[in-house]
């Protein structure tokens, strides 16, 4: 057995079994004492057959990053040796310090890669992951949906003046690229219905194609799409800052819901806009497919526009209309859901943004599928 004792600082071996060895340290380790060195350790190995070390601290009293230097140490002896070392004895934050700052850690920080898994563990986090997001999915439209009810009640709370700043954003502010992008696309379905059209003469057929296509239906996705990667990824981003910033815990500590007071303008401002848009584009959508009919197929302004009168009906606009509400709403609440759900960090915000464009692409893709099945079987 050998002990050292300066400055309060001791460090003793004993030998409860022929290969096991316990190190006690106790005293005080501080930097500014003097303190064993690990040498002492090293050579008490080699003297001995030691296959188990373990540690006993109940007489340690102060410490600093001086022990975990010498338990750093420690363990890179023992792996030398291939000793087994226990570190059950030492305290709870040193093991958690020690744990930190282990190279295996390190590496693991560095790559952003953990411990390779087996094709099970994978099919089972992926669906542990997918049922607590539909959980989470689930629980936030609830709220949602007892905000708006609160709203309908008139106990809503929240500002009329961010409503107000959400329908400028959401409305005027996105005309030019809605404007820009439904003119490109009804002018691209008129040029390419005219490619086939013109080969039996039926020009005048492209103003059917760019009205009904447009009314019904690519109006309110373009826009809900426009939507999605311009309002609703503001809305993760805006939210999401809030998250870091501890904005959204200092309005539930003062009694105010987030819900009411973030998400419900939003998703109400949204939803609002949306059909006044989805309008907008369908009439950018048709001119572009009068350009491409007038200059391109010598077609009468006049007959371009009483072949569209006659060919949209008011069943397709209420269609589209209602498509562009519903893709108000799931974009309103994809965007605010992410943002809620953001992490604490900057490249969190980074994540929930894209992951809020993704899911309200996807969302509006299901959600036409739906309505077009719907509409199918009520022969709408």
């Amino acid at each position: 057995m050998h002990t050292q004792h300066q400055n309060k600082t001791e460090m003793r071996f004993s030998h409860p079994s022929q290969d096991t060895l316990v190190v006690h340290v106790g005293g005080d380790w501080l930097l500014e004492a003097s303190l064993p060195s690990v040498k002492l350790l090293e050579n008490e190995i080699k003297a001995t057959t030691v296959h188990t070390i373990n540690f006993d601290t109940s007489n340690l009293a102060n410490w600093d990053s001086s022990l975990l230097i010498f338990l750093s140490k420690a363990s890179e002896i023992c792996a030398q040796h291939n000793i087994n070392i226990q570190m059950e004895g030492i305290p709870q934050g040193v093991r958690k310090l020690l744990d930190l700052a282990s190279p295996k850690r390190q590496r693991k920080g560095i790559t952003g890669k953990g411990e390779k898994k087996t094709f099970l563990v994978r099919v089972a986090d992926t669906t542990g992951d997918t049922i607590q997001t539909s959980k989470e999915m689930l629980a936030f439209i609830g709220e949602a949906a007892l905000a708006f009810g609160k709203l309908l009640c008139g106990r809503a709370n929240f500002r009329r003046v961010d409503f107000m700043n959400v329908i400028q954003e959401s409305g005027a502010q996105a005309l030019p690229i809605v404007t820009l992008i439904s003119a490109l696309v009804g002018l691209i379905f008129a040029f390419v219905g005219a490619l086939q059209l013109k080969l039996f003469g039926a020009q005048i057929y492209v103003a059917d194609i760019v009205g009904i296509a447009m009314v019904r239906v690519m109006g309110a996705i373009m826009t809900g799409i426009i939507m999605a990667g311009r309002t609703g990824a503001s809305f993760a981003a805006q939210i999401g800052t809030m998250q870091v910033n501890e904005e959204v815990d200092a309005l539930k500590t003062l009694g105010i819901s987030p819900m009411e007071f973030l998400v419900l303008p939003r998703m109400l401002a949204l939803a609002l806009m949306m059909p006044l848009l989805c309008l907008y584009a369908d009439l950018m959508g048709i001119i572009g497919g009068m350009i491409v009919g007038v200059f391109m197929l010598d077609l009468n302004f006049m007959e371009y526009y009483n072949q569209t009168k006659s060919a949209v009906a008011l069943t397709h606009l209420w269609v589209g209309l209602f498509h562009s509400a519903v893709f108000g709403v799931l974009i309103a609440l994809c965007g605010c859901l992410k943002g809620m759900q953001c992490g604490r960090s900057a490249s969190a915000v980074g994540t929930a943004t894209t992951s809020a464009v993704v899911t309200s692409i996807v969302s509006i893709i299901v959600s036409t599928a739906i309505i077009t099945i719907v509409c199918e079987v009520l022969g709408i």
